[in-house]
């Protein structure tokens, strides 16, 4: 039995288009790279591209939304599930704002230790998109102990750099510089920094803190418009982009930041269909998909108009395959890069002799296909100490063990999806019944024009079983996926339900 451990396999052709687009400082539009689920896009940047985007110049960002799903994520000890993420518990919208927020937090943490963004930056970039006067004068009345600047007089006919310049020296005495220090570096620097070097660093940190400060101050001034759109559920876009203003704002810094062999900021975003699931907790926010729309749409505005750092989006929802291009505006918005895995023939090279034998991989590739997930975990099945104990039995085979892991799959991802999709089929006969559909919509296939009209559940549940079973028929005698095998597992039970009913 071959006993040797797992590799991550390069794939150089997608890796070089990849590595193109990431060497730009800034680009017109942002990447989606799309696939299903398995084929080792997340292993891609996490194993063979993240590394190299981080060394010399190249800062790179990683959000993985689906982080904060701990039943289903390697962060926690789980594995990602075959199903689509919609069917797992979503996470709340504020865990991924803030994992966001973060990340990019940081990476301007970095331009500012670089010397690539100033105070000066950061306020030219926050008046552009905002009015500034009311909100700092209401910062330096809350938070300046000073009698003279208590008076609105004093401050009521300052223009609103001075202003700025104010609230950060206001802000600047009230934060801990041992802090902000250590935040920056400034300790390791400190003996090649002159004073007023290290002072205009500190003033941009502290200045990156007010913008934050304004932003959410002028946010807090919209929450009771926010909970209303949320208990209407009405649309927005002006509250949709108060609630991303923060992270669209540190998206702008770093791509006017960005700096060829200097300063190279990059953000690959992973499972971003995860946020458009997204919950909510309390009116602080509009909801999960309008945030995902105000984000994507403003990534979108900042690469046209004025070039954007380069922003991957990682998904295997097909929405985002097709249907976002048009909801965005039109078909080349986003650069799009399929990843379908290998071909059978490139897994054989790979695999056989090194991972499974000849008659092994015969098996292999008749009943599941080269899905890369599927031949890990296949192989991690093969190591284990079940394989062990089937070997012991003469009569049995490697079938054996691939019937084990389909049984396993049927049950984990098989059953679940045929179920999901059984409750969308009957939904749609009491649309229909309901006249909810239009007529021309059920002018195609026969069936579709005579759904269950009887008020029976038991009825309606056996015409979706008959459409599900033609479909996956039909699905399987076009050879079009290599692992529809799977749904012959299903396929079964369901006519022999067919027949008995």
């Amino acid at each position: 039995m071959v006993n040797k451990s797992w590799k991550i396999i390069p794939r150089p052709l997608l890796e070089t288009i990849l590595n193109n687009h990431a060497q730009h400082h800034r680009v017109p539009q942002p990447l989606i790279l799309h696939g299903p689920r398995g084929v080792g896009k997340t292993t891609l940047f996490l194993e063979r591209l993240l590394k190299d985007w981080n060394k010399g110049p190249h800062i790179t960002g990683y959000v993985d939304f689906a982080q904060s799903i701990k039943d289903h994520h390697p962060q926690h000890n789980n594995s990602y599930p075959w199903a689509s993420w919609s069917s797992c518990d979503p996470p709340t919208l504020s865990n991924c704002k803030t994992q966001l927020e973060t990340c990019l937090e940081s990476m301007t943490q970095k331009g500012i230790q670089l010397g690539a963004i100033t105070s000066s930056q950061i306020f030219s970039t926050l008046n552009k998109w905002h009015r500034l006067d009311t909100v700092l004068r209401r910062i330096l009345l809350q938070n300046n102990s000073n009698t003279a600047l208590k008076s609105r007089n004093a401050i009521s006919k300052v223009s609103s750099s001075v202003l700025w310049d104010r609230a950060v020296f206001a802000l600047s005495a009230r934060s801990n510089a041992k802090e902000i220090d250590e935040i920056l570096g400034l300790e390791e620097k400190g003996k090649s920094l002159s004073v007023e070097e290290a002072s205009y660093f500190r003033e941009a940190f502290v200045a990156l803190r007010l913008a934050k400060e304004v932003i959410t101050m002028q946010q807090g001034w919209r929450a009771s418009a926010i909970a209303h759109l949320n208990r209407t559920g009405g649309f927005s876009r002006s509250l949709a982009n108060s609630c991303t203003d923060w992270p669209c704002l540190l998206l702008e810094l770093l791509s006017k930041a960005a700096e060829i062999d200097y300063f190279q900021p990059k953000l690959v975003i992973n499972n971003i269909e995860v946020l458009k699931k997204a919950i909510l907790v309390d009116d602080s926010m509009v909801s999960g998909p309008m945030y995902h729309d105000s984000l994507i749409w403003r990534i979108v505005a900042l690469g046209a108009n004025e070039r954007c750092l380069p922003v991957m989006l990682a998904t295997s929802d097909s929405y985002y395959s097709y249907q976002a291009y048009w909801d965005f505006g039109f078909p080349d918005i986003f650069i799009s890069r399929e990843n379908f895995g290998w071909a059978p023939q490139e897994a054989k090279m790979h695999m056989v002799n090194d991972y499974f034998s000849q008659s092994e991989w015969t098996v292999i590739i008749e009943v599941l296909g080269p899905n890369p997930r599927h031949l890990f975990e296949l192989y991690a099945l093969k190591q284990s100490s079940y394989y062990q104990k089937v070997l012991e039995d003469k009569a049995s085979t490697f079938e054996d063990i691939v019937d084990a892991y389909l049984a396993y799959l049927q049950v984990t991802v098989v059953n679940p999806a045929m179920d999901k999709a059984l409750e969308f089929l009957q939904k749609f006969a009491k649309d229909a019944k309901s006249g909810k559909i239009p007529k021309d919509k059920l002018r195609f296939g026969s069936p579709w024009k005579h759904p269950s009209k009887l008020d029976n559940p038991t009825q309606c549940q056996q015409w979706a079983k008959l459409q599900l079973l033609d479909f996956v028929q039909s699905l399987i005698n076009t050879e079009f996926g290599v692992t529809c095998v799977l749904f012959i597992l299903y396929l079964n039970s369901v006519v022999f339900f067919c027949c008995c009913v």
